[in-house]
Parts: C-alpha cells; sequence; structure tokens
C-alpha cells in the first residue's frame, strides 16, 4: 500500500495555535519566508503503516517549507534514502512535497508538528502536543512497529501510551513490546535522530542507521505473515 497524501484525521490540526510561542514565530517565519509552508506539518504516508517513524519537530528550511516531514533538510537525505533501500519509500530523495515520492506500509510524523525556534520545544509545548500523537497511535494496526528517532520522541511515544518514561529508557537499535491504551500491541523500536549534527559527528552512522532499519524490516515482515 502506498499513499503521497498528509493523512488527515484527528491525528492532526493544520489551524492549530495551541501554543503561543509556536504560532507567533511561525507568523514570524511566513512573514520572512512567504512562499514556505510555515504551518502545523502533517503527518505524511499510509492511512494504516505498520511502520510508524516519529521524528522531533519539522526543520526551518526543510519540512517548515516544504510541508512534509524530512523534506527538503538534511535529516531527511539519509532517512529517505535508508527508507527506498528497505522497501519503504518509492523514491531514494524528498526534494518537495509534490515531487510524485510515496511512502510503503509506512508513515511519518513528529512529536511536535510546528517548527520550534531553534530547533528547540520546550516542555509545555511537547506535552500540548501529545494529543495528537497519541491518537495517531491509537489508530495504529495492531503489531506495528513504531522507530522513535531521539529521546525526545521516544519519550513523546510513551507519553502518549501512558506508559513511565523510566520503564523503558531510549537507547539506539533498542527494542521494547508496548501496548496503546486501547489494547493494541506495538513494538518501539529506537534510533538516534539523523540529524546534520549526529551524523557529521558520526554519532550516528549510515551503518547503524541501517541496522535499525533492517531490524524494522524483518518485524513489518514478521508481523504480515
Amino acid at each position: 500500500m502506498t499513499n503521497k497524501h498528509p493523512v488527515k484525521h484527528s491525528i492532526f490540526d493544520l489551524n492549530c495555535r495551541q501554543c503561543p510561542r509556536l504560532s507567533d514565530f511561525l507568523d514570524e517565519i511566513k512573514e520572512t519566508y512567504p512562499d514556505y509552508h510555515a504551518r502545523p506539518v502533517a503527518p505524511f504516508g499510509v492511512d494504516d503503516p505498520m511502520l510508524l517513524i516519529v521524528g522531533l519537530a519539522p526543520g526551518m528550511h526543510g519540512a517548515n517549507a516544504t510541508g512534509r516531514p524530512f523534506t527538503g533538510d538534511h535529516a531527511g537525505i539519509l532517512l529517505y534514502q535508508t527508507l527506498y533501500d528497505y522497501g519503504f519509500s518509492t523514491s531514494a530523495t524528498s526534494d518537495t512535497a509534490d515531487d510524485g515520492l510515496e511512502l510503503i506500509n509506512c508513515r511519518i510524523t513528529n512529536a511536535v508538528k510546528c517548527l520550534p525556534p531553534q530547533n528547540k520545544p520546550v516542555g509545555e509545548e511537547i506535552r500540548t502536543c501529545n494529543a495528537f500523537l497519541k491518537a495517531e497511535l491509537a489508530s495504529l494496526p495492531n503489531g506495528a512497529c513504531v522507530l522513535a528517532l531521539g529521546t525526545i520522541a521516544h519519550n513523546a511515544v510513551l507519553k502518549a501510551l501512558g506508559i513511565k518514561l523510566k520503564d523503558y529508557p531510549f537507547g539506539h537499535n533498542v527494542l521494547a513490546k508496548v501496548s496503546t491504551t486501547n489494547g493494541k500491541s506495538l513494538t518501539l523500536l529506537d534510533s538516534y535522530h539523523c540529524s546534520r549534527y549526529n551524523t557529521q559527528t558520526r554519532r550516528l552512522t549510515t551503518p547503524m542507521f541501517r541496522k535499525v532499519f533492517a531490524r524494522a524490516r524483518k518485524l513489518v515482515k514478521a508481523e504480515k505473515k
């Protein structure tokens, strides 16, 4: 199954302005860059994915500009190439929201749907946006794999599931079985975020990232049997 359109349910609100700091910041960005999306960024991919990738927040000149997660920024280079290599995308590059790329049995979302100043959302903003992530997790098929990119995304997933953070600490390529509030079983898989900083400092290398996706690919195949 493939889908090139943003997912539109109660899991997202394009007109959300619940976080004053973020809303005001996006208004300023829109004045400076009138061609930018500069609004909450919708999840992208299929409606019922067996793989949900959770990032942190839109990038200034990436998703905030294009309106599609990880599209047009450095982090998306490694992510979309790896998605393609493991059969989750129809293209290895993602440059614009209308480039024809489709995801296969996969969806990409963010813990925070709006661009935060200095790429750093505050705790209250993460908590406010968590309601959307909670609804999104509840909408997943039973047995789906949730891939959290970084500690903030990992913690946001646990919070959305009502799980204590201390019970499942973040760890690169660490796997955990968790349950949604409506009783579905999910697999939570962690990876360091594919940010420019992490890849340039080699905290995350391409082979490390590929190992995570190889694991995700096996999990998704196993659930389809």
